[in-house]
């Protein structure tokens, strides 16, 4: 019995030791491929709206609204479709005043009401930067520039970054006196958000200078490569 055990035991070791030969992973040669893809931004978002001051809150509030009015007004009449801006932020807040010995007593109320402005069309920013100070808005929170078609960018850039990783996968095979193979995995790393290249200036002013400057969108795959021994 104890042979047959043994037997048993050798046939079972000498029929895995194939299986674990198999798995193990083919030569190959891992390699990281980038690519970027630069383009002025076709869209904008501005974000703007008007604060109040008042003894009351309802004071402040009224006014607020009254304001507000003419700025959307104003954006209706700039030719804005109104589903393209809508309220980003609405806040009513009492107003203390300075004091170091004690509870500070309220003195006034704060209303304040933002609306975001899509633009779809980035010709048009000063202009309607300069209809909404004109109209009464005494708060701009900035621009944001963006890129309608990323998604088509991107795949380009994908495609640019897998002939990357190829270039340098062939230098490191030639370096290394091997063939290149056939592709064994592709994982992209992640797309880099776009990187804002231009800036706004005095947007406070008649006129506003604004520079749109251009979009960088990024991707980066990291590729492995089966390797031969050159023939």
């Amino acid at each position: 019995m104890k042979h047959s055990l043994a037997l048993v035991v050798a046939a079972a070791t000498w029929l895995a030791a194939p299986a674990s030969a198999e798995t193990a992973p083919p030569p190959a040669i891992s390699v990281t491929g980038d690519a970027t893809v630069s383009v002025p931004p076709d869209q904008a978002q501005i974000d703007g709206g008007v604060t109040s001051d008042a003894k009351t809150a309802r004071e402040a509030s009224d006014a607020n609204n009254a304001a507000m009015g003419k700025v959307l007004l104003a954006l209706k009449g700039a030719g804005i479709d109104e589903k393209d801006y809508q309220t980003s932020r609405l806040s009513l807040q009492p107003q203390y005043a300075p004091n170091r010995s004690g509870p500070s007593p309220v003195v006034g109320y704060r209303a304040s009401n933002r609306v975001t402005v899509r633009l779809r069309d980035v010709t048009k920013v000063a202009g309607i930067i300069d209809v909404l100070v004109g109209a009464g808005a005494n708060e701009l929170g900035g621009i944001n520039f963006m890129v309608s078609q990323a998604s088509k960018l991107l795949d380009d850039a994908r495609e640019k970054a897998v002939a990357d990783a190829r270039r340098k996968a062939e230098i490191y095979a030639k370096a290394a006196g091997v063939t290149l193979g056939e592709p064994l995995s592709i994982s992209e790393e992640g797309s880099a958000p776009p990187v804002l290249r231009g800036k706004m200036m005095a947007p406070m002013a008649a006129g506003a200078a604004v520079a749109q400057g251009e979009e960088t969108l990024s991707v980066s795959v990291s590729v492995s490569w089966a390797i031969k021994p050159k023939e």
